[in-house]
């Protein structure tokens, strides 16, 4: 198992390299995993596994029912979706399926409705329905007044985009994946049926590359000659409110659709918050991660119609993800056999749900411009730490308390976070290397309190562990 953070790269020549260890980045790599004949490079720029926009999403596991329809998307999205319910119930990454509600509050979107239930169904999704106002109110009596109906789609489901990241990782290195962090490509050339890819850590080199980088996705393209698509960080901005808001929700809040997006949705997440969001602006600046004053009070002023008692509960936390918005409505998945190169651009919030058939697609392209892959071999399920609220945390199992008292004593009590989990996370194939990347494996210091209680603890957990 190889995680590399600091010092000169490893010497030698890889059969495969993906750049961008998002979620996409992570499954892709899992997948060539599986073929034990290749030595496969994960390159990325930051010190963990899934900071880009794989962290700052609205965690929702779609059906697809509302993609382009014959689009590649709607295709990786609907095979992606099954696929990852599915390990995420071998893997142990919560998944919660409440099913959404698409929202109309006038006319014009009401008529709307009978459209995207005819589109769901040209996606292969046919539990969606119409119903009218009074089933709508009665399966959500705090929504704001004013609705008119609603579609249902109750195939629509929550997940925590946090573990499933970090799983594909786990699987990836604990197979032979060599993953370089803190690794950022300065440039790439291609000469001699090899690639040289620049790094601030230094040169590595490959046969086959795959460009998974996210919001720069477009800048790799282009030092290898290319000009198909440009990428705009569009900003979604988003609040996160407390736990004891979550009895108002019981399903996804969703709007009508618009060109810019699915809009400004209410959703519960698996920790058991309500988060409102995300706004969508386009900007310049790829790291423009930043809430604002003008973006948040949108927000709240949309959250006042969709459910109005939600503006009096209490806010958790507010962030801001950057989604890799191009000038096209689909995936930006492209061979490129004569460089031995593939593009995977374009991937924007429905890459979490997609991230597996993308993957699977990534490996066939490769196979097309002659990557010899050798036979494939099965994984046995990888084990995830539980973060969701659906099903028993660490300190409520007494056998494991029994048997570890560690997992008993309660370092986060926002959260309810044991010394054990923390200890764990600390230990695992892919560790962290900071308290952000310990809060994403274990929600420490992601509660109310923000860590002014228990951050202290967990530092001094997390700087114990590094000594």
């Amino acid at each position: 198992m190889t995680v590399t953070v600091n010092g000169p790269l490893p010497p030698g020549s890889y059969d495969v390299t993906v750049v961008g260890a998002g979620v996409v980045g992570c499954a892709i790599a899992r997948e060539l995993a599986r073929r034990p004949r290749l030595r496969v490079a994960l390159v990325e720029a930051q010190d963990d596994v899934g900071q880009g926009t794989s962290k700052a999403n609205t965690a929702i596991l779609h059906t697809g029912f509302d993609a382009v329809p014959g689009s590649l998307e709607a295709r990786l999205v609907r095979e992606g979706s099954r696929q990852l319910a599915v390990y995420a119930a071998e893997s142990g990454i919560a998944v919660e399926p409440v099913g959404a509600l698409l929202v109309a509050w006038d006319e014009e979107q009401l008529a709307a409705l009978p459209h995207l239930a005819e589109k769901a169904v040209r996606n292969e999704y046919g539990d969606a329905r119409r119903i009218d106002r009074p089933e709508l109110y009665e399966r959500e009596p705090h929504l704001g007044p004013g609705a008119l109906g609603a579609l249902h789609v109750p195939g629509e489901s929550i997940i925590c985009p946090w573990t499933t990241t970090l799983a594909y990782a786990t699987q990836a290195v604990h197979h032979g994946v060599e993953l370089h962090l803190n690794s950022p490509v300065t440039d790439v050339s291609w000469r001699d049926g090899t690639h040289t890819l620049t790094t601030t850590r230094g040169t590595l080199r490959t046969r086959h590359l795959v460009n998974s980088a996210g919001l720069h996705a477009d800048t790799l393209d282009r030092h290898l000659g290319h000009h198909d698509f440009t990428v705009t960080p569009r900003r979604g901005q988003l609040i996160v409110f407390d736990k004891l808001a979550r009895d108002l929700l019981h399903h996804i809040l969703l709007p009508v659709p618009t060109a810019l997006g699915k809009g400004v949705l209410v959703t519960p997440t698996v920790y058991g918050n309500l988060l409102l969001g995300p706004t969508a602006e386009d900007l310049d600046d790829k790291w423009a991660t930043g809430s604002t004053a003008e973006g948040l009070a949108l927000l709240r002023e949309k959250g006042a119609r969709i459910l109005p008692g939600l503006l009096d509960e209490e806010v958790t936390a507010v962030y801001a993800g950057l989604r890799a918005a191009t000038e096209q409505d689909d995936y930006r998945i492209t061979a490129h056999p004569e460089q031995a190169y593939i593009t995977v651009g374009g991937i924007r919030s429905t890459g979490l749900t997609a991230s597996m058939a993308i993957a699977a697609h990534v490996t066939e392209l490769l196979a097309d411009t002659g990557l010899d892959l050798g036979p494939a071999r099965d994984f046995g399920p990888v084990h995830m730490p539980n973060l969701g609220e659906a099903h028993p945390r660490p300190h409520q199992n007494a056998q494991l308390v029994a048997a570890d008292p560690e997992y008993g004593t309660l370092v986060c009590h926002c959260e309810r976070v044991s010394r054990g989990e923390i200890r764990d996370a600390l230990a695992s194939t892919v560790p962290p290397r900071n308290l952000d990347g310990l809060r994403r494996r274990t929600r420490a210091r992601a509660g109310r309190c923000q860590g002014f209680y228990c951050g202290a603890a967990v530092r001094a957990l997390f700087e114990g562990s590094r000594a």
